[in-house]
């Protein structure tokens, strides 16, 4: 109905703006592109595949060694529903191919410029097609066997698509990603990802599941992992893969590889049983690495739920969810935690740094002053990471040895008063610490009343409001001479690029080694003296999620990180301290996650309690 309230007369839609409407479910970015086309080249029987993109993503070029597309086949093959994959409907509950739609070439043509070369075996010239606004020519040309497909242009007549991607690097790392997760699923084809003449993925096709891996990770993950195989011979169901122990993390799910049939799938039902089969072996908010490849009758499993096939269905779905977590539970049935060595994510812990006699020692440029007191007690569950050592110069390296060598040897009842800092508040009522109970809470009197208070998330609470404050200017950071190498997968590099020089106002400075190897250069002050891999974890976390508000949250997981722990032993200045500078606090009711920090009882209701009359 139009603005005059007249009804709008009824038309056909040109076969290019239908294969426009369609292309959208299937085609959502370039990585889709790559996805399609390298499922296609499979489907034809190729050993080695290579991926070329350029022009920001927007060029996409395919190439392999398949069986090649007949000559009189090539032209059908861009048509919408034309496939050589299935014939009746029979064939939809048996599919044994990873494409049977016929709608991928289709959607691809009509949002992009095509150039197709192929040529069979059999055939001593290739063919040669030309495909723009769903127009198909055909010329006859000289080629090697297999198929080249060329994309010009993604979404250039569809502009308002481009507005929706993203960065040329997140878009990148996305077809890292799904190349990673096939080659994952087919080990024996060798997959190559380049761009602008650099290689970003490359596995050799060797067949190993294992040496894959290593290829795409690093040789160190090998001992990491225990395999997955296991077989139900009455349903023919057969799981295999490998699994990592329980001290082998990830900060994501982006590790969690899960493939029916050799058919990368996002399916609930096997996520759900990972979820299970690692229930109560890993820490909250740490993930397993673990690749897993469900192998079962095409009959039991429907692939014919959505465009992108990502999406399946079973037949018995609670016999698929028991039996994986059955295969994981089997998996690791062998671990044994005692034996194991502590490590987190693909993170080794490093030998300690053994520094020669008369060394000489690189001297930077004073850093900024922390906001901070600098006299912040040092606090005995806040010790200094081996793997976190910063630069100092000269003179200052014995005394600074010396007094983290007193601070976190002495008991806490021998440790000295230091200089109250210039935060305390002069005109704060005067109370009496009473004590600590159980190194997590800080009993005090005020006013008659008694006041009990969480030493950490009064002190997040503070440091919170202090880093808020100073937002405007960069953040003081610390340089460090020693960092591991990470191990980071592509999008998690890519954001991390991405999101360089908002990182850097909050003191982190973060250099690249390689597309998954990463360092940190600083840190802020305030969080130095955490482990960088649990920093890491915590940035990739925050910028992973919704960015929305992605300073203030940045800002409340270096508070979480800084403030002093649950279960630290407190000297009665150190309670005194941070009960000061709590109370300078704007909202010293809650945390900045919304925990109440003081719970308050007033003699009455104390004596109430005793039966006593409190006037």
């Amino acid at each position: 109905m139009d603005k005059n309230n007249k009804p709008r007369r009824i038309k056909q839609l040109s076969r290019h703006l239908i294969n426009q409407i369609a292309a959208g479910e299937v085609i959502e970015r370039p990585a889709s592109v790559v996805k399609e086309l390298v499922e296609n080249s499979i489907d034809a029987g190729a050993d080695k595949i290579e991926v070329e993109v350029s022009n920001d993503c927007l060029d996409i070029r395919v190439s392999d060694n398949g069986c090649g597309i007949e000559p009189d086949d090539i032209e059908l093959a861009f048509s919408k529903h034309a496939t050589s994959k299935i014939e009746s409907g029979k064939d939809l509950f048996n599919i044994n191919s990873l494409g049977f739609r016929g709608e991928a070439l289709a959607s691809i043509i009509s949002i992009s410029k095509v150039v197709c070369t192929s040529r069979t075996r059999e055939n001593e010239l290739g063919t040669r097609v030309e495909c723009e606004e769903s127009n198909v020519k055909k010329f006859e040309c000289g080629c090697a066997p297999g198929t080249t497909m060329e994309v010009k242009n993604l979404f250039y007549n569809t502009p308002v698509r481009q507005k929706f991607l993203k960065s040329p690097r997140v878009e990148l790392s996305y077809i890292a990603e799904i190349l990673q997760s096939i080659a994952i699923a087919h080990p024996e084809v060798s997959i190559t990802l380049k761009n602008d003449a650099k290689t970003s993925v490359h596995t050799s096709g060797s067949g190993d599941l294992l040496c894959a891996l290593t290829e795409i990770y690093s040789n160190s993950i090998a001992t990491e992992l225990k395999e997955i195989n296991k077989t139900d011979e009455i349903s023919h169901l057969h799981a295999f893969g490998y699994c990592s122990t329980p001290n082998f993390t990830r900060a994501s799910k982006k590790s969690i590889y899960v493939f029916v049939n050799n058919r990368v799938v996002k399916c609930p039902v096997l996520l759900k049983a990972i979820d299970v089969a690692y229930k109560n072996l890993l820490p909250s908010g740490k993930y397993p690495f673990i690749c897993i490849n469900l192998d079962m009758p095409a009959q039991d499993v429907d692939v014919n739920v959505h465009p992108t096939k990502k999406e399946v269905r079973y037949r018995n779905p609670n016999q698929i969810f028991n039996f994986v977590i059955s295969s994981v539970h089997e998996a690791l049935k062998s671990y044994s935690p005692i034996a194991a060595a502590p490590q987190n994510g693909f993170f080794a812990e490093p030998e300690p740094a053994i520094v020669p006699a008369n060394t000489p020692v690189f001297t930077p440029k004073p850093v900024q002053k922390s906001f901070l007191p600098s006299s912040r007690p040092s606090f005995s569950a806040q010790k200094p990471a081996d793997d976190d050592v910063v630069f100092v110069s000269g003179e200052d390296a014995e005394n600074i040895a010396q007094e983290n060598s007193r601070r976190f040897n002495e008991p806490v009842s021998q440790q000295k008063n230091i200089e109250i800092s210039s935060f305390s508040n002069p005109d704060t009522p005067n109370f009496n610490i009473i004590g600590q109970y159980a190194n997590t809470y800080i009993i005090f009197e005020e006013n008659g009343s008694l006041n009990i208070v969480d030493q950490h998330i009064a002190d997040e609470r503070y440091i919170f409001e202090q880093l808020t404050k100073n937002l405007g200017d960069k953040i003081p950071s610390q340089l460090l001479l020693i960092s591991d190498v990470l191990h980071v997968e592509p999008s998690e590099a890519a954001l991390l690029e991405e999101y360089s020089e908002k990182l850097e106002k909050f003191g982190y400075e973060i250099q690249k080694i390689s597309d998954t190897e990463i360092i940190f250069k600083k840190v802020p002050q305030v969080i130095a003296h955490v482990k960088v891999r649990d920093i890491l974890s915590d940035i990739l976390e925050n910028l992973s999620g919704d960015i929305n508000n992605i300073e203030e949250k940045m800002l409340v997981t270096m508070s979480c990180k800084a403030a002093v722990k649950a279960g630290a032993e407190l000297n009665m200045w150190q309670m005194e301290e941070l009960i000061k500078k709590w109370k300078t606090t704007e909202k010293p009711y809650t945390c900045p996650h919304g925990r109440p920090i003081l719970k308050t009882f007033s003699e009455k209701e104390v004596g109430a309690f005793f039966q006593r009359t409190v006037q």
